[in-house]
């Protein structure tokens, strides 16, 4: 198909904190230098900060390097950490405060601030823009572009108006290609493209596979008694047991809500797991539940998260581009914090493309002294010390893992002279059905635990229907083949939005997908255990809509 293309400088896929990082950086150093360099963020959402959820504590440090103004420019950056408390949840009732001596110094939160990650990236989009870059939301990269030389050309933005069978509807506008000198990637957990770009460069060669675990998060406005403001409580323990792994949080932020979570890491065993249910448990644990009770649900979503740290980073060049911010795996999972690494990360690329193209006068080419500017970092030693946290919990459990992480991080900084690792991807922990007893998860109540639907109305997620399913299965047969005998379809549970159900009709089995409910968090993407789901990007502008999360 002959399409419209664009010529830019830079394009970057994906407004999330490390690619508008790397759009304001860019523009400060050309502003600076008094040279011209064209920028173009494209965003998939509807709108810039639509599709970005996250807890979130946030560590300013970063934003003082891009912004120093950053205050008297208004940044959504108000509620400071007041208390600081980590409880384990040793039963459905029980549970005791952790001494803050036996914390590991990473989980400490003095300075830092509650934050919607949403509402910052609309804020740095803002300041992006008034430093002359232009932002497209609403259009999905939904195609790699390369040039004869084998190095990225650029992007396809995905085509609108194409029915479920295949076919142009009258609505049809093809797609235009974004051409650029270079071709930053910052898409979030498990992207679309980066995936594509990992294995095709081998990008991963030698490291050791990403994990990931899925992220929930609700907004709830409490009775004012109840509030805290400023007050960020983490728990482990229950409800995640027998095999499972994670953790939990609630933090009080502005106008009486708090922004409550379960992270639960998907190398989970037991095929009987689901997730979403585990969160609706979670909420009614008597440590969570006082705060929540009489309180009234506002928000609901779900996100899968990178957590492999410096173990897992793939490499984050390749010919004509960069990967960065969580797309290459970059949070910091020891500190539960990945907002201030995506934006160093693409400060980093900024520093990195400036070089090569003002410098250098480059194009296309494997920008790989990226690798010196990281490693030169604080963001490279943060990950280095925290090289070990992830693998101990994986490897020794949550109370030994907890130990040798305490030891790691409080004794010796996280340079331990050792390094653990895990080397069996999440997709293939899961066991056989029969291993394990099905688990017998309590109804709603409707106070403090929802279904799914009604969860899902509240993310504001919405696609077009009549479009190509975006939840791709490389084999019809596996659902209610092998998923179905070894796993009993554990698609149906994993995902957060009931996007997978098995139904039956006229005594025959079919395995359904909804694609309009999904919120993409990619999970299914990650956990099939026959890595049988492939994720891409459904028409611009479709998914969820996160106001405030």
């Amino acid at each position: 198909m002959e399409r419209e293309s664009m010529e830019f400088d830079v394009v970057i896929v994906g407004a999330g904190p490390a690619g508008l990082a790397t759009a304001c950086r860019l523009m400060q150093i050309a502003q600076d230098s008094g040279t011209t360099i064209s920028v173009c963020v494209v965003e998939k959402g509807s709108e810039v900060g639509a599709h970005i959820l996250s807890g979130a504590v946030f560590e300013t440090k970063v934003l003082d390097e891009l912004f120093s103004d950053w205050r008297e420019q208004g940044a959504p950056i108000t509620t400071a950490v007041t208390a600081d408390e980590i409880y384990l949840l040793s039963s459905a009732t029980a549970s005791r405060v952790m001494p803050n001596a036996l914390v590991p110094k990473t989980m400490h939160n003095q300075g830092n601030y509650i934050i919607s990650v949403g509402n910052l990236c609309r804020w740095l989009a803002s300041r992006a823009e008034a430093l002359g870059v232009e932002i497209f939301p609403g259009f999905a990269a939904s195609e790699l572009l390369f040039n004869d030389d084998n190095s990225v050309k650029g992007i396809v933005i995905g085509d609108m108006g194409i029915g479920a069978d295949g076919q142009p509807k009258d609505s049809y506008m093809p797609g235009m290609e974004l051409h650029a000198k270079y071709t930053v990637f910052s898409e979030g957990c498990r992207g679309h493209l980066g995936k594509q770009l990992i294995e095709k460069y081998h990008l991963d060669q030698g490291r050791t596979p990403q994990h990931y675990g899925l992220g929930f998060k609700e907004i709830w406005k409490i009775p004012a008694a109840q509030h805290q403001l400023g007050k960020v409580v983490h728990t482990g323990g229950w409800p995640l047991t027998d095999g499972a792994s994670g953790g939990g949080f609630l933090y009080h932020i502005e106008d009486n809500q708090v922004a409550v979570g379960l992270i639960i890491d998907l190398n989970y065993q037991n095929p009987h797991l689901s997730p979403f249910d585990e969160f609706q448990r979670y909420k009614t644990h008597p440590a969570i539940a006082q705060y929540l009770t009489g309180g009234e649900r506002l928000s609901y979503g779900a996100r899968a998260i990178a957590k492999g740290g410096l173990n897992s980073l793939p490499k984050m060049s390749f010919p004509g581009g960069l990967i960065i911010g969580c797309n290459a795996g970059t949070l910091n999972f020891a500190k539960i914090k990945g907002t201030h690494t995506a934006i160093k990360s693409g400060m980093i690329a900024a520093d990195t493309l400036a070089q090569a193209m003002m410098a250098e006068g480059q194009s296309g080419k494997d920008l790989d002294h990226y690798q010196h500017h990281f490693e030169q970092s604080w963001l490279y030693q943060e990950l280095y010390q925290s090289r070990n946290f992830g693998p101990a919990m994986h490897k020794l459990g949550t109370v030994l893992g907890g130990a040798f992480n305490y030891i790691d991080q409080n004794w010796f900084g996280g340079r331990l002279p050792i390094t653990l690792r895990d080397e069996r991807p999440d997709y293939a922990q899961m066991a056989n059905v029969s291993t394990y007893s099905k688990i017998d998860y309590p109804k709603p109540d409707g106070k403090l635990s929802f279904d799914k639907l009604s969860s899902v109305y509240l993310s504001n997620t919405y696609h077009e229907e009549d479009q190509p399913c975006h939840l791709r299965l490389k084999d019809l047969s596996i659902p209610l083949g092998s998923n179905l005998s070894q796993f009993n379809e554990p698609a149906q549970r994993y995902c957060p939005a009931g996007v997978y159900e098995i139904v039956e009709a006229a005594g025959q089995r079919k395995f359904v997908i909804n694609a309009q409910n999904c919120i993409h968090c990619k999970t299914c993407d990650i956990k099939d255990p026959s890595q049988n789901i492939t994720w891409v990007t459904p028409e611009g502008g479709g998914g969820p809509n996160y106001p405030n999360m």
